[in-house]
């Protein structure tokens, strides 16, 4: 089964790859694109690289300066218990300087080690599954052999080139302690699907992919 269910699933990201190529094209001909046409690095290291950009309009207009970033691709996983209890992690993020409560989520492995540059391609260390299944273990201590790939969509379209991939766990099992990198440091929670919509209500599940990620997952 779990064969099955990976071969469907990089079936589903190639066929997004290719789509992406025809947007791309669709682009061109409706003269739509910008025209990247100087950059600078401002900061370009092991985690992050940075640039300042300049860019042509399709009227011909050069604009700039506008600001970019690349960070890895991820994955996002929405896990269910074998009671239909969801697993979420608790942790700080320094964007809005609170604790916050999210689904397990984490960066897909490179080879050369650096923390930006695509989920796919041969400076990859695992795609995007492996590093789901890796991650859910790391961060919760739950594993699970029923998986379903969901969608990869862009982290921010705006600024950003990188892709979150987007994964349904079900009948996770408790397989053993957290396993956590040494920079992070985070709670496991388990909350019924009423309490995840009521603190999506209230404004108090605040990581706006993992919110799509769980209407993804309700779709069914």
């Amino acid at each position: 089964m779990d064969k099955n269910m990976d071969n469907n699933e990089r079936e589903s990201m190639a066929s997004e790859n290719s789509d992406d190529a025809a947007i791309e094209a669709a682009d061109t001909r409706e003269n739509l694109a910008w025209e990247e046409i100087s950059t600078e690095h401002i900061v370009q290291d092991e985690w992050i690289d940075f640039r300042r950009s300049d860019y042509r309009f399709p009227d011909g207009k050069v604009f700039g300066p506008f600001y970019s970033y690349s960070r890895r691709d991820y994955c996002i996983i929405v896990a269910s218990d074998e009671e239909g209890n969801y697993l979420c992690v608790r942790q700080f993020r320094q964007g809005i300087r609170q604790v916050t409560t999210e689904f397990p989520a984490g960066g897909i492995e490179r080879k050369d080690g650096r923390q930006y540059g695509t989920g796919h391609g041969p400076d990859v260390a695992e795609d995007a599954l492996e590093a789901a299944r890796r991650e859910l273990v790391e961060e919760t201590g739950y594993e699970s052999d029923e998986w379903r790939f969901l969608c990869a969509i862009p982290s921010n379209a705006t600024i950003a080139d990188n892709y979150a991939y987007i994964f349904m766990a079900e009948n996770c099992r408790k397989a053993g302690a957290q396993h956590l990198d040494e920079t992070e440091f985070l709670g496991v929670r388990r909350y019924s699907a009423s309490e995840i919509q009521e603190m999506i209500d209230k404004g108090q599940f605040q990581q706006a992919i993992h919110i799509l990620a769980w209407l993804l997952a309700q779709r069914g």
